[in-house]
């Protein structure tokens, strides 16, 4: 490695010639350092070609080159944040070493995808009869009916029941259960755990909770823990699934009775644990494992009761309080006999990306919006409001705001709110003012000690603001050329969102904006001229009125209408649930399930994107359903009757795993849906806010691998759990 130090080549010369230098002017210090610096750059390249070397520190155009020494077969490269190939020719030696394994397919499958994986030979669940000498009792056999766990595992990748012969093709998803067959199970969505979020109460009666802080039934998911060996095949407690009660039960019970389980889901790290304040404590407790009973809660019920049950502390601690979770359905109840300050409560989620409001990395995300250097920043936070700093609701710190843009009524100001928690803040109106040449940020963070103006750590973190929000913004220029921007990041807001006036940039990121009984959710005042931006958010309809404002969509889901029929409108990979009325509109890569009406069709255009058949938009390129209804036509030679029209619109429309918001598949392209939908994107993703994630480019990659990694004669199927 080459030393950093500074004027190496000017300090080489001798003495002489530096006090002649000196005398006039140092002419030839300054060209020694022009030709030290060209050097520095050769030395940093030739540094970079020992990196390039090996696979571990070699800059990714290199990658394709040293897995062509290694005979890697091309896959797709993914986006940012999802399976690289670095890891794969990486791995390529570790694979090869031992090809053909269950393991090695398994990790494989993960490499390729970046989706958790577990493989499963299904000629070890055949029912078979075995030879009395070679008995092999992990083999597959007759289901136990008092055995409620394996009933429930039966026919997915866990399972150890037996089954009889299916010779229908694997590759089809059609059959499994034959010896040349092997499963690739792969779980798409992905698990968001939270800390301390305020669980909902539901109703007087009792003290009923949801997980969720909008009151909605969610289904909890595992976090996964790490697999130490390429050997190991993954288990449940290894991957992203839903959480089922039967696991959670027994390992629950088997902790009361002082016996321990392994694998464990509740060690070193609950998958979920419960804090609450009872009325007249000042401190939190956390509710300890042996008083967590698992049930089925289809309709509420009581814990048990902990009274004959002795303890071993004295005092206030010597209390126990029960609590009954049914981890399928989000929902837990305690003895409706305490009264209770508040229940926080840690989880995971599920859902299919980075999309809207979540615990995921956002920090990129901010820094590119921050348009200088933040000269005003304070946070939120419900345990460490301090009043100065950091304040406990929302509002005070929109009041600081205020109160700072009156004392300094001139020059450009940079703000900056964090909120520190995943509490939910129940705040009536919130009111905002943006001047012009000014520039707010409400964003989830955390706020690092000690607090540095522009420091903040924007994961882990999905704040729950509920109520609505009104932004007002600037009138008088005077204080800068560009009107004033308010950026709302990572929040889950349950309200309305209006603008009511005057000038402002509104951008709205990672942010998730739920609305109940069909109120607008994002509405623009006709007097007012807003340039919107919505990124990889979440929202309700759409309203904009009057003919200076602006619409960009990317990367979103639209819950319901855009109506903005006097608004230029720029839409990428985004889904539309409900209709949009729009003046112009430039799309792509998108799905709009409502009909869209287009005022200026002569100007833009809508590409690789779903629409229905007789919306009036702009010209359509390599859209559907007109690309099929066109193959179609020209198959046959002759134009298309109305009713095979309507049969192939019937085909291409698009089916979701749910379309209902707080399901772990919201928005999910479902399987039913046609393939040219699925694969209609610009680059072969499937239409709609999860072009990003690139699936059937991930499909693809595996196909690919298996081809290398499967021994002869086998054949593989791919069956995705979520």
């Amino acid at each position: 490695m080459t030393q950093a130090t500074k004027e190496r080549l000017y300090n080489l010369l001798p003495a002489v010639y530096k006090a002649r230098d000196s005398l006039e002017g140092e002419p030839l210090r300054a060209l020694l350092d022009l030709i030290e610096g060209e050097m520095r750059i050769l030395e940093e390249d030739i540094e970079g070609l020992y990196d390039d070397w090996f696979i571990e520190t070699c800059d990714d155009w290199v990658i394709p080159y040293i897995g062509d020494l290694l005979g890697v077969h091309a896959v797709h490269s993914l986006c940012a944040g999802k399976a690289k190939m670095r890891g794969y020719v990486a791995n390529t030696i570790a694979y090869r070493r031992r090809k053909g394994t269950a393991a090695v397919l398994e990790q494989v499958s993960r490499d390729v995808t970046g989706w958790p994986s577990h493989a499963v030979e299904f000629f070890a669940l055949l029912a078979v009869t075995q030879h009395l000498n070679h008995l092999r009792l992990d083999k597959g056999r007759t289901a136990c009916v008092r055995d409620t766990d394996e009933i429930e595992l039966a026919g997915g990748p866990f399972e150890t029941t037996a089954h009889t012969l299916d010779v229908r093709r694997i590759s089809t998803r059609g059959g499994k259960y034959n010896i040349p067959n092997i499963g690739i199970f792969l779980w798409r969505l992905q698990s968001y755990p939270l800390s301390q979020v305020t669980a909902c109460k539901m109703g007087n009666e009792g003290n009923r909770y949801t997980f969720d802080p909008l009151g909605f039934e969610i289904s909890l998911f595992n976090r996964p823990q790490t697999e130490d060996w390429i050997v190991h095949l993954s288990e449940e407690i290894n991957v992203p699934g839903m959480l089922r009660r039967y696991p959670l039960y027994n390992e629950l019970e088997a902790l009361r009775n002082g016996e321990a389980l392994q694998p464990s889901y509740f060690d070193p790290q609950p998958i979920f644990a419960i804090d609450i304040t009872i009325d007249g404590e000042t401190k939190p407790r956390r509710v300890p494992l042996k008083d967590i009973f698992i049930c089925n809660m289809a309709n509420w019920r009581d814990p048990p009761s902990l009274d004959n049950i002795e303890s071993d502390v004295t005092g206030d601690e010597a209390k126990r309080i029960p609590i009954a979770i049914d981890p399928m359905r989000g929902k837990m109840t305690l003895p409706s006999k305490i009264s209770l300050q508040k229940v926080l409560v840690s989880y995971s989620y599920g859902f299919s990306g980075d999309v809207g409001a979540g615990p995921y990395d956002r920090i990129s995300s901010i820094q590119q919006t921050l348009a200088g250097e933040v000269d005003w920043q304070v946070g939120v936070s419900k345990e460490a409001a301090d009043g100065k700093l950091i304040f406990e609701t929302v509002q005070g710190a929109l009041d600081a705001w205020s109160n700072r843009l009156h004392e300094e009524a001139s020059g450009a100001k940079m703000g900056l709110i964090v909120i520190m928690d995943s509490r939910t803040y129940v705040e009536q109106n919130l009111t905002v003012s943006i001047p012009y040449g000014c520039q707010l940020l409400i964003v989830a963070a955390d706020w690092p000690k000690p607090r540095l103006k522009g420091q903040f750590a924007a994961r882990g973190l999905r704040p729950h603001l509920q109520g609505d929000i009104k932004i007002f913004g600037g009138t008088d220029p005077g204080l800068g050329p560009d009107p004033g921007e308010l950026v709302i990041d990572g929040l889950l807001i349950e309200g309305n969102l209006s603008v009511l006036k005057d000038n402002l940039r509104l951008r709205i990121a990672h942010t998730t904006q739920m609305v109940r009984d069909n109120i607008c959710g994002i509405k623009i005042d006709g007097a007012s001229s807003v340039e919107l931006t919505i990124d990889r958010s979440i929202c309700g309809s759409i309203e904009i009125g009057g003919n200076a404002s602006g619409l960009i969509l990317n990367e979103s889901i639209v819950n319901d209408s855009i109506i903005a029929e006097n608004t230029p409108a720029q839409i990428d990979l985004c889904t539309i649930l409900g209709i949009s009325n729009l003046r112009r509109l430039q799309a792509s890569n998108s799905i709009f399930m409502g009909k869209v009406t287009v005022k200026q069709r002569q100007d833009g255009c809508v590409r690789f994107s779903y629409l229905p058949y007789d919306s009036p938009s702009p010209r359509r390129f390599r859209c559907q359903p007109d690309l099929a209804i066109a193959a179609k036509k020209e198959a046959l030679g002759r134009d298309l009757s109305d009713e095979e029209k309507k049969a192939v619109k019937n085909r291409l429309r698009p089916a979701f795993t749910s379309v209902h918001y707080g399901d772990p598949g919201y928005v999910q392209l479902s399987f039913a849906s046609a393939k040219e939908v699925r694969t209609g994107a610009e680059d072969g993703s499937e239409n709609g806010v999860f072009g990003i994630l690139e699936q059937p480019l991930r499909e693809a990659n595996l196909k690919a691998a298996l081809e290398e990694y499967m021994r002869f004669g086998l054949e593989a199927g791919i069956f995705y759990m979520t």
